[in-house]
């Protein structure tokens, strides 16, 4: 059995990771001793599954792992850490201070594979977090990078923007198949980035547990899990559906003489795009340890996984990109909205009021200082973004791709709108401005990913655009209520 994989020459992590993610669920209703609690982590290291998986948000988790580390220096575990900041401005001290405070937690010298968690993509922050970890990772402090809950346009766009990321942590189960999307296929093959999976058992539900039961009220769920992965069902099409591919795979399982949870996730973890599925753990109160071992021994037959995918097609695809159950309505979280991951998202932009019936957004970029113009203008109830490239304060985005440098524009546009009180669903006409025809499908298609269902008029040519640079420019025009 194959227990470790590389995800590049110098990070090799465990097939199967251990999360502690039901560390915080575990302190709502009780003090825990990381101290005490970390010793709880020897079975696990004992039996070959020496990746943990943890967050700023975990509760003690990183704790419980620095006194693991101190009390077994000898160990060799490879740790896995994530920085959730709140929406909003991200600056190079903010982020010196979250990655210092792990690593003091942690007791390392270093961090193995750091992943960042963004709210808010129009506002740019995201790319400043970013660019501000990989200077942490030029230093040593940070061995590599790595994101969780990103889409392939946004993965796109950091790739190509010159981040080093090596892998994307994102829900992936047979009730949730976004990961196999074209778009992360195709982004995740060019540039070399594989997928870490959780939620493979889904909080549990994926387990004989659930299996020919009643379906359970939201209130009646014990668990954060629980209560996440319940919306899963209801978006995936329901009860009805949930236990009919329950039943299917639990046919496989015992063909293989394996438990429900242990075909689902051999399921996930045999698609090529994945390099480790993560499995949660309660620390002290259930391990799952010989169960997890029983995952790397099945070998699931053609007809086996046939027979899965076909059961997929009768459910409802999840909506949205992978991590858009983060970012939009529906939201897939334990509570079903944001509440209790932040209070709001910050303007992106400067606002000033020109007139009574006018206002403008600025970015603050010199062109707009000495061209005398806005990022965007309201008047009444009138929207005009102007002419919009891929420039972040003094960097370019998106380097040479065309597609991605679309897609960071978009995102600027979305923010400026927002921020004079409308919606993307407000525009009703785009303009596109293109240096190379050869881009112009490319540019299309990601202009369609972010217009789906909105579909307003459009202008595309090809132009002389200032600047190099830039292969795409682009204004748009809304009207807000």
């Amino acid at each position: 059995m194959k227990t470790q994989t590389s995800l590049t020459s110098d990070l090799k992590i465990s097939r199967i990771i251990t999360g502690l993610w039901q560390i915080a669920d575990i302190e709502r209703n009780k003090k825990i001793d990381p101290k005490e609690y970390s010793r709880t982590l020897t079975p696990y290291v004992d039996a070959g599954f020496t990746t943990f998986d943890m967050a700023d948000h975990y509760g003690s988790s990183e704790l419980i792992l620095g006194h693991f580390n101190s009390e077994n220096p000898t160990s060799n575990l490879t740790l896995l850490t994530k920085w959730v900041p709140k929406p909003g401005p991200v600056s190079r001290n903010m982020v010196k201070e979250a990655v210092h405070l792990a690593l003091k937690r942690l007791k390392r010298p270093n961090i193995d594979l750091l992943q960042y968690h963004a709210w808010h993509y129009p506002d740019p922050s995201w790319i400043d977090a970013l660019c501000y970890l990989k200077e942490l990772k030029d230093e040593g402090l940070i061995k590599h990078i790595g994101v969780t809950n990103f889409d392939a346009a946004h993965l796109r766009i950091a790739l190509t923007s010159g981040i080093p990321i090596v892998s994307n942590q994102i829900s992936h189960s047979i009730l949730d198949d976004r990961a196999r999307s074209k778009e992360m296929e195709e982004v995740c093959k060019k540039f070399n980035v594989k997928l870490i999976a959780y939620g493979v058992v889904m909080g549990g539900f994926l387990t004989q547990k659930w299996l020919g039961k009643s379906e359970p009220t939201q209130e009646s769920l014990k668990t954060w899990s629980e209560m996440k992965y319940k919306r899963f069902i209801d978006a995936s099409g329901g009860w009805e559906g949930y236990q009919n591919i329950l039943g299917i795979v639990d046919g496989i399982a015992r063909d293989h003489n394996a438990s429900i949870a242990n075909i689902c996730s051999k399921f996930v973890l045999d698609n090529p795009m994945v390099s480790s599925i993560i499995i949660g753990a309660r620390l002290g109160e259930s391990d799952h340890i010989k169960e997890n071992t029983n995952i790397l021994s099945i070998d699931l037959s053609d007809a086996q996984r046939k027979t899965i995918e076909e059961a997929q097609k009768s459910l409802k695809a999840i909506p949205g990109n992978c991590g858009d159950e983060y970012r939009k309505t529906p939201y897939l979280t334990a509570s079903g909205d944001l509440s209790h991951h932040y209070k709001k998202i910050p303007k992106v932009f400067d606002q000033a009021a020109l007139t009574k019936q006018r206002m403008s957004v600025s970015s603050g970029t010199k062109w707009e200082s000495i061209a005398g113009y806005s990022r965007a203008i309201k008047h009444k109830n009138r929207i005009l973004v102007s002419g919009t490239t891929a420039t972040h304060r003094d960097m370019l985005i998106g380097s040479n791709d065309a597609a991605a440098q679309t897609y960071f524009i978009l995102d600027k546009i979305e923010a400026a709108i927002g921020d004079l009180g409308g919606s993307l669903s407000d525009v009703v006409r785009t303009r596109i401005y293109i240096k190379n025809l050869s881009d112009w499908e490319s540019v299309a298609k990601a202009h369609g990913e972010k217009f789906i269902g909105i579909n307003p008029a459009n202008t595309m040519v090809k132009a002389g655009l200032i600047g190099d640079e830039y292969l795409v420019e682009i204004e748009a025009e809304a009207e807000s209520t």
